[in-house]
């Protein structure tokens, strides 16, 4: 999985939206009392609670053990395993759920995830989803990758927006039946003001500037600001607001 660099306080603090948003996925898989349910990249456990709240047996697993850590420390009745998905080995579930997870799993290493959700599923089993879907973030992405590129570093990146299209036979390749899919809009405002937009780089985005000097990081990212100012910064409320769109599905374990 790509190699960011995840503070749990930071994430949690000043980047609420994420599981703020969840909420709706949670609402979509209505989890029930006794249900034994997987939440795949569960951060720092706010929504794998969420779900336990309801009376379901809930396991959270999460490549970065900073975020299993602080987990663990929040919610110590919960179960938490640091894990890549893509080589877990699972037990026995009703349901697997994912919020904000599934695009740090590059498109050639998708399918071993997928697998692994598959063996995880009881018969009828439920596979609950939302993650970046074909063209979300890209007037951030591309404004970044362009003055990354202009300045002579590799803009290489890993992360996965497919679409309804690309994805769902992905699915249904490993038994998986979609049910219900969604790919839409969810333009995002973020926290931080005016450092909103370099934060949510810092957060989401570090990976890109891992080669990068300090003093062309710098430099790049008020190049960004000037590029996306126009279209993404209100200078009324000071808020910048980030071009995200989600690819939301449920599917079943045939």
């Amino acid at each position: 999985m790509p190699d960011n660099e995840w503070d749990p306080d930071d994430y949690d603090e000043g980047h609420g939206f994420v599981a703020e948003y969840g909420k709706d996925v949670v609402r979509l898989l209505d989890p029930q009392p006794g249900k034994r349910i997987l939440d795949v990249g569960c951060g720092t456990g706010t929504l794998t609670a969420t779900i336990a709240d309801s009376g379901a047996d809930v396991v959270g697993i999460d490549a970065a053990a900073s975020m299993v850590e602080q987990a663990r420390e929040r919610y110590p009745g919960l179960s938490f395993e640091v894990a890549d998905a893509r080589k877990y080995d699972p037990s026995e579930f009703d349901a697997v759920f994912s919020n904000a997870a599934l695009h740090w799993i590059p498109s050639d290493d998708h399918d071993a995830a997928l697998s692994m959700v598959a063996s995880a599923l009881a018969d009828e089993g439920r596979f609950v989803a939302e993650f970046g879907g074909r063209g979300n973030v890209s007037q951030v992405e591309t404004a970044v990758r362009t003055e990354l590129s202009e300045r002579g570093y590799d803009t290489d990146h890993s992360w996965y927006f497919p679409s309804i299209g690309e994805y769902a036979p992905r699915l249904e390749s490993h038994g998986l039946e979609v049910t219900s899919a969604w790919l839409f809009d969810r333009p995002t405002e973020l926290d931080g003001g005016e450092a909103g937009l370099r934060e949510w780089i810092g957060m989401f985005g570090d990976e890109l500037f891992a080669p990068v000097s300090e003093t062309d990081r710098e430099a790049i990212l008020a190049a960004v600001e000037e590029r996306l100012r126009p279209a993404l910064f209100d200078p009324e409320t000071g808020t910048w607001t980030v071009d995200y769109r989600r690819l939301r599905f449920v599917a079943r374990r045939q």
